[in-house]
């Protein structure tokens, strides 16, 4: 700058200054770059402030006050940045120490192994460093702790998937703090997430109820499968109503792909679906579809209220063009396993009944008996909400809480593996480790 000489120079500086300013603020802001074109399954892009506020904005204001406020101001993007400078000064030391190498440990087992894991434990904060060569009661529950920390079986023993977790490298976890930083700029929006919002980690497999900034319910979630066209997808919506005694109706990839196959072979196979066509009328199945395929079928299929239900006896419905929704399932099984992708792409919730109750608590004092009456009825019923409430699929593999450590998921869906990918390519690099 200090070279520059003449009005026509002097204005071609003012020019570069201005467009640098505004990509470091529009990348900071509301994100470097638009996930809809790393991920199929992430259906949000960037979020965008107009150029003219952002210049305005740098004009009228204290500059320093101005770019400190340009990333996103909530608690969980200020913890993710500590978090991101805690990992790098962890890699510049050397990071977490050696891999611990062996397939299993648990309480009463010593040796050098045993004090390896001991060890990068300690280094990662989890328990205080020790020469004592035995998995004692405080390994155990510093394992215990870790495995909390990180979406795995909880019960204290080092076994190969909790092991395998722990010998994640530090750079790698780094990777994902930024990833998650990332995510966090797409979800900036002027207008915040609500002061009341639904928020599904699908990488997490939770589902929970924000008020004010705080976790007032929370329930297990059963997501989309890891085929690629199960997958769970990542946007924001509305929730509008609820439906009691719910119908089912199939879509139409579903009837294709899974149940005509099965009715070609066997005209009353799934004989729980009703099968219509277009007028709405019950289909004759004695005619056969064997003449079918799937380019050519016409009919749609439904199964009626009931306790076979797929949707179980009540559905979250925030309406929108992926037709995903929150729901109830009689597969209550699969709440057991530590990950729970099984879905076609809704969410299943573990207590639906108690996720209505919570939600219905704003508009009537007895938000269970009006649910009851509904279900008792045993027709399908309207819940209206009167308050609606936006819902957020995120997809998150590093999140924090108000206190104690991050936590760390897998990457199920291989989706940020994708999207650092795309953020090195576009530029984000990692701290170079100090001399």
């Amino acid at each position: 700058m200090r070279s520059v000489r003449g009005d026509r120079a002097r204005g071609q500086l003012e020019i570069t200054l201005s467009e640098t300013y505004l990509r470091y603020a529009h990348d900071l802001n509301g994100g470097v770059l638009d996930g809809r074109r790393v991920n199929s399954g992430t259906k949000r892009g960037p979020q965008r402030l107009p150029s003219e506020a952002l210049l305005e904005r740098l004009e009228q204001g204290d500059p320093q006050v101005v770019l400190k406020g340009l990333a996103p101001q909530g608690p969980e993007y200020t913890r993710l940045m500590r978090a991101k400078l805690t990992l790098e000064q962890e890699i510049a030391r050397g990071g977490w120490g050696q891999a611990v190498t062996g397939d299993k440990f648990e309480p009463g087992q010593s040796g050098p192994a045993v004090v390896a894991l001991r060890d990068r434990l300690a280094a990662m904060g989890y328990l205080a460093r020790s020469a004592s060569p035995r998995y004692d009661g405080a390994l155990s529950d510093a394992v215990a702790q870790f495995q909390t920390d990180h979406g795995l079986k909880v019960d204290g023993i080092a076994g190969p998937s909790t092991l395998a977790e722990i010998n994640v490298p530090a750079v790698d976890r780094l990777k994902s703090v930024i990833v998650a930083m990332e995510r966090e700029r797409w979800l900036n929006a002027p207008e915040g997430l609500g002061k009341r919002h639904v928020l599904v980690n699908v990488a997490d497999f939770q589902t929970r109820i924000i008020d004010d900034g705080k976790t007032t319910f929370e329930t297990r979630s059963v997501v989309g499968h890891r085929d690629a066209d199960r997958q769970t997808p990542e946007f924001s919506d509305t929730m509008e109503h609820m439906v009691i005694n719910p119908s089912w109706y199939v879509p139409r990839s579903i009837v294709v792909k899974e149940y005509l196959p099965m009715l070609r072979r066997n005209p009353g196979a799934v004989s729980h679906l009703e099968i219509t066509d277009s007028r709405g009328r019950r289909v004759n199945r004695g005619r056969g579809f064997s003449q079918y395929t799937k380019a050519n079928f016409p009919f749609s299929m439904r199964q009626p209220p009931g306790p076979r239900n797929a949707l179980g006896q009540v559905k979250f419905m925030f309406p929108n063009k992926y037709n995903i929704y929150l729901h109830d399932t009689p597969a209550k099984h699969l709440f057991n396993e530590t990950e729970r992708a099984y879905s076609h792409g809704c969410v299943r919730l573990g207590d639906p009944k108690d996720f209505a109750y919570a939600l219905l608590s704003l508009q009537t004092d007895d938000p269970q008996g009006l649910f009851e009456r509904k279900l008792r009825t045993q027709s399908e019923a309207r819940v209206n909400l009167e308050q609606p409430v936006p819902v957020h699929l995120i997809y998150r593999t590093a999140f924090t809480k108000a206190k104690g450590p991050v936590n760390f998921r897998k990457d199920i869906y291989g989706r940020d593996a994708k999207l650092w990918d795309a953020l090195s390519a576009a530029g984000v690099a990692l701290a170079a480790p100090r001399s």
